[in-house]
């Protein structure tokens, strides 16, 4: 064996190369990776001994991808990613690549400049980029389409899909499967059998018949176009992935390539990926929590138990059964009982026929479920979710009960998304037992958990439900005890603002369309129709004192109704409605208030500012550790768009400046709810950003 640098090693096996890599956490084409990998393609090509080339990787992976720690540095040093290609293709012996775990990125693209790639059955290949608001930078967007065919490579690379690999074998990305942990001897094997059957040196770059086939039929990227629509919408990077496709159609492969560099420069510098980027690390970081050791012990969960079998507490339970954690679900009257496992079973079948699940996972699924009425039943479970409606007083009850029926050393958790976790845990003996987990609606489908930590909650409770959470497929941030928590906190200056506008002279379309143009899912408005402006009204105590309370009062209930803030079609289309037009000139009216004509861009500052602001707030009070973390909240509870990073790197990119001058005229206008928080006047009097603050 020779070892060619510090991550690779070269050695001679009966006629084949075997050129090992080994860099862990994931092998990722670092410089020190890239310089390895020419260096060890280099001497065994030279080696008159070889007859082939064999490229293995230890660890958990083949190549990973690119090393995004260097993007937006000083920029590669040692041995480019073309290098490294040029010298596998240009090899006058054939080179396999031997793939196993992941195969993405910058890890496919190189193993697509193989001659043959081979693969265990559990390997997965695939060009992840676009979600990092990125295209293939070194050559993937010209070499895929010429192997799987442009509908699958538009599909692969817009989606960023793990492919299993026995469909890369379907599609010809990889030309064999070798035996599950035996992918050395394998890969061996299969070089020999290519020496033997004299098989040509195969090159990706001269196969041009499957993006030929596709030249002249510019309809095929134009119903790709319009099926991805409203899922890519404001995402620049998806659209660029499908030009450089349409590139290697109609362009030769060098154009080709010279159009994937200009595109993915494009995108490497501009915001959208910076702030995709972060949103990527930002993920990963949001699990360290600087005063819980990663050694600290976790409590063993095997049952759960949850009260509430309603839209959220069915969804929770969900999350368990999924994987393979048995659920007690405990209502009051069998009827909300029966009706929430109905839901369950609703939902699971949905699936199936969609083909995410099989009829026998629907079945498995529901059969870890267990419906009860008696909270008794939750004697034997390791952690319990109280998911019941926002009442102090009832959530306390049950969390009295708890205390008498949990057995010692379980997790007593609350779904609350804003009461005061202290005073529920002060229903019990054992507070330091009292967590939150804020799921999100709907529960089953939503990645965010807002973990509260209340004053005494133990490590180990906090350690646990962080990992739980990961475990059912969620993004977890540890958050602190306030009003509405982060996520929800944040919300309050943002509705407050949507409101006060209406009664300045926006109509509630202008105020959704500012926030829809800006990349949410749907404005304020929109979302209280979805919901239902019913939610917590009452017709026997209401007032006429909001507008909500006027609205409701005239039975405009929202989507429900077919009338809400928009009036509704039989297809639930929305549309203006002059009727509320009216009703809000008259209610701003009556209130004293002068209507006025509002630009975009002081709704937009008026509604997003704020959110910044109270986020200092938040950090300020500890309530957050990180910065990050509430982007993260944002961008997974709230359709925050991801290719603008969150509130938090939002108003760092506009500037902390610009957002602080702005709150300050807007709080000579508008009042004190526009006033700095003290942290951000801080950071701007000192230039300094989160991380050097300890944010």
């Amino acid at each position: 064996m020779t070892a060619i640098s510090d991550v690779t090693d070269l050695r001679i096996e009966d006629g084949i190369a075997v050129l090992t890599l080994n860099s862990p956490p994931v092998n990722a084409l670092s410089a020190k990776v890239r310089t390895g990998l020419f260096d060890g393609i280099t001497a065994a090509d030279a080696n008159a001994d070889a007859k082939a080339i064999v490229l293995i990787c230890e660890g958990r992976t083949f190549i990973a991808g690119a090393d995004i720690t260097e993007f937006g540095g000083k920029g590669p040093s040692g041995a480019s990613i073309t290098d490294v290609q040029a010298a596998m293709q240009n090899a006058q012996k054939p080179v396999i690549a031997a793939i196993h775990g992941t195969a993405l990125g910058g890890g496919l693209e190189i193993a697509l400049c193989a001659h043959f790639r081979v693969a265990v059955p559990s390997a997965r290949c695939g060009l992840p980029e676009v979600n990092l608001g990125l295209l293939p930078g070194a050559g993937g967007t010209q070499r895929l389409p010429r192997i799987v065919g442009v509908e699958t490579a538009l599909s692969m690379m817009t989606s960023g899909r793990h492919v299993p690999a026995a469909e890369c074998l379907e599609l010809g990305l990889v030309d064999e499967l070798v035996e599950e942990g035996a992918l050395r001897s394998g890969a061996i094997i299969f070089a020999n059998k290519v020496l033997s059957e004299g098989r040509p040196l195969r090159k990706v770059d001269e196969s041009n018949e499957k993006v030929e086939a596709a030249r002249g039929k510019p309809e095929i990227f134009e119903k790709f176009r319009a099926g991805i629509a409203r899922k890519t919408r404001g995402y620049l990077a998806p659209e660029y992935n499908i030009r450089c496709i349409e590139a290697a159609v109609n362009e030769s492969f060098a154009d080709g390539l010279a159009t994937e560099g200009r595109l993915f420069l494009e995108l490497m510098t501009g915001e959208q990926s910076a702030a995709q980027r972060y949103s990527f690390f930002a993920e990963r970081e949001v699990w360290k929590i600087p005063d819980v050791a990663r050694d600290t012990p976790q409590i063993p969960i095997e049952r759960v138990g949850i009260v509430g079998a309603g839209t959220m507490g069915g969804g929770i339970a969900m999350n368990f059964a999924n994987v393979g954690i048995a659920v007690t679900l405990v209502e009051r009257e069998q009827e909300a009982l029966t009706r929430g496992l109905g839901v369950v079973r609703a939902n699971y079948e949905r699936s199936a026929k969609r083909g995410r699940i099989t009829e026998a996972e629907v079945e498995a699924r529901m059969a870890r479920l267990t419906g009860s009425l008696s909270i008794e039943d939750l004697a034997d479970c390791d952690l319990a979710i109280e998911a019941v409606f926002e009442n102090m007083k009832v959530k306390k009850e049950i969390f009295a009960d708890f205390d008498r029926v949990m057995k010692p050393g379980s997790i007593l958790a609350t779904n609350t998304s804003a009461l005061d976790i202290d005073e529920i845990a002060s229903a019990t003996k054992r507070p330091e037992s009292v967590i939150g987990m804020h799921f999100f609606s709907p529960a089953n489908v939503m990645r965010l958990v807002e973990v509260v930590r209340a004053d005494h909650t133990s490590n180990e409770v906090i350690a646990t439900s962080m990992a739980l959470s990961k475990k059912i497929g969620k993004i977890a941030a540890l958050v602190g005890v306030c009003h509405g928590f982060v996520g929800n906190r944040i919300l309050g200056p943002r509705q407050a603002q949507a409101n006060e506008l209406l009664l300045e002279g926006a109509m509630p379309w202008d105020v959704d369309r500012v926030l829809f143009d800006f990349g949410f899912p749907m404005g304020p408005f929109a979302m209280s129709d979805l919901a239902g402006l019913d939610i917590g009204w009452s017709k026997e105590t209401s007032k006429g004192e909001t507008l909500r309370d006027v609205l409701c009062e005239m039975d405009r209930r929202g989507q429900k109704n077919g009338r809400g803030f928009y009036d509704y079609g039989a297809d639930r289309s929305a549309s203006p409605s002059r009727e509320v037009e009216a009703i809000i000139r008259d209610f701003a009216a009556r209130g004293g208030k002068e209507l006025r004509t509002i630009s975009d861009e002081e709704i937009l500052e008026r509604c997003v500012f704020p959110m910044i602001n109270e986020g200092f707030k938040i950090l300020a009070e500890g309530k957050a550790i990180r910065a990050s973390d509430i982007d993260v909240i944002w961008t997974n509870g709230y359709g925050w768009p991801v290719y603008r990073g969150g509130p938090m790197f939002y108003g760092e990119r506009a500037g902390l400046d610009v957002v602080l001058n702005r709150l300050r005229e807007l709080q000579k206008t508008h009042g004190d709810a526009f006033a700095p928080a003290p942290l951000l006047e801080k950071m701007v009097a000192e230039g300094k950003t989160y991380r050097e603050l300890g944010y």
